[in-house]
């Protein structure tokens, strides 16, 4: 999957990706349709068939067809993020928010929520720097807090992150990933090209560590509900490895927060 997107954003266009990802985001769609409790094959179609329109629509609202403009791509990424500090709240109160989501229509809408701001927001990115430099960085960046929180939360890993979701992530492993992060992202600005001499040390560690705990958010809040629903992978897409969203549960959020920081920072 990593050789494939880097052969891809090196070489294809920003129309052929935006293309490819959406196919992305459809099976993941149809991947959370079953998470939603969506179990006609039918009704799965239409939920893959909405999340689609969604895009398209997202699509030609914020002019991505044509370069956007941060005016247009703005609001919405603002409410992508929004969206997932409501997440937030549920995963923090979680059993007790169970009330509040726990619906087939409530999950739909969740799921769109979580996928579409996604894929707007990598679709931009790829517009930002030639060759998708940008969205490279911002997977190296959930790569880093991912791998860091690992080998962290197994060495020193004692204060359970959020007991009730997941288990196993603990609140060393998360500052661990952070460390790694800001890490990265010094490194990363310490070879940007010149005509990012604006963009300080301080801004950039900001983009980062919000990328950061964004990705640790969606990982958990995917978590959250495949726990309600007694499931342990989103799917068996990829086999060996669970579902298509068991692997993009921390992209899906942390594009979204990487996007709309890179925005408020001027980049």
């Amino acid at each position: 999957m990593a050789s494939a997107f880097l052969v891809g954003v090196n070489w294809l266009s920003v129309q052929v990706l935006a293309t490819l990802f959406a196919v992305v985001i459809a099976l993941g769609a149809w991947e959370w349709s079953s998470l939603a409790e969506l179990r006609q094959p039918l009704v799965r179609g239409l939920y893959v068939l909405v999340t689609l329109v969604g895009a398209a629509f997202l699509y030609r609202l914020t002019g991505l067809e044509a370069v956007s403009t941060v005016d247009r791509i703005q609001p919405v990424l603002g409410f992508g993020c929004f969206w997932w500090c409501l997440a937030l709240l549920w995963v923090r109160s979680f059993p007790k928010s169970r009330s509040l989501w726990d619906s087939r229509l409530a999950r739909a809408l969740m799921g769109l929520l979580i996928l579409l701001p996604a894929w707007l927001a990598a679709v931009y990115l790829l517009q930002i720097e030639k060759r998708g430099a940008v969205l490279v960085v911002m997977v190296l960046i959930v790569a880093a807090a991912d791998i860091g929180a690992y080998f962290t939360g197994r060495a020193m890993g004692r204060h359970a992150l959020a007991p009730a979701v997941s288990p196993g992530k603990t609140w060393e492993g998360m500052w661990g990933g952070v460390v790694s992060v800001c890490v990265l992202a010094a490194a990363l600005w310490s070879v940007l090209p010149p005509r990012f001499d604006h963009l300080s040390l301080a801004s950039a560690l900001l983009v980062a560590l919000a990328t950061c705990l964004a990705s640790v958010l969606g990982d958990l809040t995917v978590s959250m509900v495949k726990r309600s629903s007694g499931m342990k992978d989103s799917g068996s897409l990829l086999p060996g490895h669970g579902g298509l969203l068991d692997r993009l549960d921390s992209l899906c959020a942390a594009a979204p927060a990487f996007a709309l920081s890179l925005i408020l920072v001027d980049f």
